[in-house]
């Protein structure tokens, strides 16, 4: 038995019914390139892979919610900035850009670069799958379900919170870019942390969704970088040579502003901060602890 409230179980706020348009829900059984799946387990070369997050009947919803709620109570214009520039587009735009601006500082060569980007692409699609695999087993309700009086920044996603799409990308992509330049680790990590924060910014994740995402991110990324470390060319040694010295690659944000712009349509069907889309009798929903898994 879920000690939690289900994603398609309940409206978001400003609508009457659950939500019937799921976004990708076999994305989670799509084929991968550094793990493998057999059944409900997924596998390194090494075995079966223990992911490092917890299960969502142990966490405490109820205190997930109020983090949001008091996030949403007190935001900053900078806060809005970092939640309006992560949560542009899908979750790969931002980080398309900083492998660029990589590639360009460090003069990496046309094949080079292509492997670069072959890794770290292949490492976001794993990840992706993985936490899709996840959200829809899981079927965790978002924040906007849990409080249909609440105002996120950008417009609700339609799948499952938890895990964070976005934060498990960011995690994965900052482990393998640190692994081929471990001259620019720190900024890495740093960009990574703003990315996950942001969807707690934008009211459309819960804090957990984005720690959790982070941990197994990370953790895809590592197994990826181990199989990558051990690749050998024709001539028996390894293909990669890492940039060790920090160039200081200028790595956006800041500024603020998409490397590729786009006019996306914002329109929500949901209640943002911006606009109300209905006046239906909202509920506060708090899980029940008393109830035993």
């Amino acid at each position: 038995m879920s000690r939690y409230l289900k994603w398609s179980e309940v409206p978001y706020g400003g609508e009457t019914k659950p939500p019937n348009d799921p976004v990708n829900p076999l994305a989670g059984s799509w084929p991968t390139t550094f793990i493998k799946r057999r059944g409900s387990r997924f596998y390194s070369p090494n075995g079966p892979i223990r992911f490092r997050i917890p299960h969502p009947n142990d966490i405490d919803w109820e205190a997930e919610l109020k983090v949001v709620q008091e996030t949403l109570d007190n935001i900053t214009p900078r806060q809005i900035q970092i939640a309006k520039y992560w949560g542009t587009g899908v979750a790969t735009k931002q980080w398309t850009p900083i492998i660029d601006r990589l590639i360009d500082t460090y003069g990496v060569t046309p094949p080079y670069a292509a492997r670069i980007l072959e890794a770290v692409q292949a490492g976001i699609n794993d990840t992706f799958v993985v936490g899709w695999y996840y959200k829809y087993l899981w079927d965790v309700a978002r924040p906007i379900q849990y409080d249909q009086k609440l105002e996120p920044i950008l417009c609700t996603p339609r799948f499952p919170t938890y895990i964070s799409g976005h934060s498990a990308i960011a995690g994965c992509a900052e482990v393998i870019l640190s692994y081929f330049f471990p001259g620019e680790a720190k900024r890495l990590h740093q960009l990574a942390e703003e990315a996950a924060v942001s969807r707690l910014y934008a009211g459309v994740h819960f804090k957990v969704d984005n720690d959790a995402a982070l941990v197994m991110g990370r953790q895809i990324g590592d197994i990826a970088v181990a199989q990558l470390s051990r690749q050998r060319n024709s001539s028996g040694k390894k293909i990669d040579t890492p940039y060790f010295k920090d160039l200081h690659a200028r790595l956006q944000p800041p500024p603020y502003k998409q490397a590729i712009p786009y006019p996306f349509n914002d329109t929500c069907t949901s209640n943002t901060k911006s606009s109300r889309c209905s006046d239906s009798n909202p509920k506060l929903f708090i899980p029940d602890k008393s109830k035993k898994c």
